[in-house]
């Protein structure tokens, strides 16, 4: 490891050298290449050079352990180095893992509602809700793709592009079964009802370079969109269904009035979903060998449980258990995406160490 982070700490030296250079404007591409390069590799040899501090302490320290007079002072400095070292270290060793592609793209989020009929459409209402105020505590954008309201509220299914920094990186562990416990607002015995959703989580493709869709392999329909839009929306076949036939995948989008905008979201929620599949049989291998916190790749494997009458969050994957379910529920879901990210890290270091 220290032979990788001196490299990369002579590389940050050559980078601000070609920086400051003359000519390092010449190719505008290259010179934001550089900056982008540089401003990755900043903070982790910033680390690693308090790591070498820590390390002359100790060696200063040890010196003076031979003289009586600084011999107590010479180990207390001793032990705090080595301290310093052993959190540096983790802290490089966190630093250094391998960066997942996606983390910073934007995603498609879609929930369905499950088994639970009513109630679990009023969930799925409620889960997007959470989402979207949590998308507002990190100022992300969330465009409406597609929905399929139920008739006593909530969604039967709802497919929303979040846009923003980090998104993939933050939401990526909510993929899988939600389950809920609640008396439903319909029942007059008070009586406590299960229902669930599976959510989705999607890194948003980009259809040049990540999915290639062959024309000849879709099958595109049309037709008039139905439910909420007003008038004017179930005048023309503006709705679009869009199958591909190679998986099986459907994609409908009906929100605008527009047939080309709604054609075009299709293509995008495809591309995902697509990719989706993709990142799925490879987490899926990976999961075989090793518990995975992305799953298997099975969406209706249950990962948490919303349990109302006791105000109580379980995630199940990592056992963990949080008693503010009223703040969840309104976006607060910083604790847990900490949680799941740490115990990630976690998972993959002891990959390293296998």
């Amino acid at each position: 490891m220290l032979a990788k982070l001196d490299q990369l700490a002579n590389r940050l030296v050559e980078l601000d050298e070609l920086l400051m250079s003359e000519d390092a404007t010449a190719n505008m591409d290259n010179f934001r290449k550089m900056n982008r390069e540089r401003a990755e590799l900043e903070p982790l040899v910033v680390v690693y050079r308090q790591y070498q501090t820590a390390q002359g302490d100790i060696a200063a320290a040890q010196e003076m352990l031979a003289d009586p007079d600084m011999k107590e002072f010479a180990q207390d400095e001793i032990d705090a180095a080595k301290e310093r070292i052993a959190a540096l270290d983790l802290e490089l060793q966190k630093m250094l893992l391998p960066k997942d592609e996606n983390d910073e793209r934007n995603i498609f989020l879609e929930i369905r509602a499950g088994t639970g009929g009513d109630e679990s459409a009023l969930f799925a209402g409620d889960l997007l809700r959470m989402y979207t105020r949590y998308a507002e505590r990190n100022r992300w954008q969330v465009e409406m793709v597609s929905e399929s309201p139920s008739d006593l509220g909530g969604y039967r299914e709802v497919i929303v592009r979040v846009v923003g920094q980090g998104a993939y990186s933050k939401l990526k562990f909510e993929s899988g079964g939600h389950r809920v416990q609640r008396v439903p607002a319909t029942e007059t015995q008070g009586r406590i009802h299960t229902s669930a959703c599976t959510v989705a989580v999607m890194p948003e493709a980009d259809e040049v370079e990540d999915v290639q869709i062959n024309p000849a392999d879709l099958r595109i329909d049309t037709f008039r969109a139905s439910g909420a839009g007003g008038q004017h929306i179930n005048k023309t076949d503006s709705a679009v269904r869009l199958t591909h036939l190679p998986t099986g995948i459907v994609v409908e989008c009906q929100d605008d009035r527009s047939q080309h905008k709604n054609k075009a979201q299709a293509m995008k929620v495809l591309a995902a979903r697509i990719k989706d599949v993709q990142l799925r049989e490879q987490q899926s291998k990976e999961a075989a060998t090793r518990k995975s916190l992305i799953g298997s790749g099975d969406r209706s494997e249950r990962i948490r449980t919303y349990n109302f009458p006791q105000g109580r969050l379980t995630d199940h994957r990592i056992n963990l258990t949080l008693y503010k379910l009223d703040m969840i529920m309104d976006g607060d879901l910083a604790e847990l995406t900490n949680a799941l990210s740490a115990e990630h890290q976690a998972e993959q270091l002891a990959a390293l160490g296998d």
